[in-house]
């Protein structure tokens, strides 16, 4: 699934990454200005992000309270060992937040709408950090209000 989404590709890649809002919150995010996105312990979830680039942008998805995309957050750095074990087969990215959506988009409006029926969201709902198509990204920020950013906001 990461090779459709960013894989050899040329443009930006586009992202859906879970948080439990009372785990770290986007406004969490938003505070601390930068994180890294460390727990990942799924081999697909962190494939998805091994093959994740500088300047791609991923959808923050409030998981358990809320179930709904809540912001806009971009990689500002590829992956690198996670900090908080002592395994290598564990990465972390690093990222910085955007922008908030203007309205967020649950999880129930996600599963009703047809032209989202592919979603890896819904396919592989169980995974933390999934691939979004171009497509996709736009139609949900369009849903949520929110404009996608032409160019890359973070620094390495």
């Amino acid at each position: 699934m990461a090779a459709k989404a960013s894989g050899s590709r040329r443009g930006r890649g586009y992202w859906l990454m879970k948080s439990e809002p009372y785990k770290y919150s986007w406004d969490d995010l938003v505070r601390d200005g930068k994180t890294y996105w460390d727990g990942v312990r799924n081999y697909e979830a962190r494939n998805n992000l091994a093959a994740m680039k500088v300047g791609d942008l991923a959808f923050y998805y409030h998981s358990n309270k809320g179930k709904e995309i809540v912001g806009i957050a971009e990689i500002v750095k590829t992956s690198y060992p996670d900090p908080t074990i002592d395994d290598e087969t564990w990465v972390v990215v690093d990222i910085v937040p955007v922008i908030p959506f203007e309205e967020p988009v649950t999880l129930a409006t996600i599963k009703h709408d047809p032209k989202l029926e592919d979603i890896q969201l819904i396919r592989r709902g169980r995974l933390s950090v999934v691939p979004i198509s171009s497509a996709e990204f736009r139609y949900i920020a369009k849903l949520g209000r929110t404009k996608i950013p032409t160019r890359a906001v973070g620094t390495a």
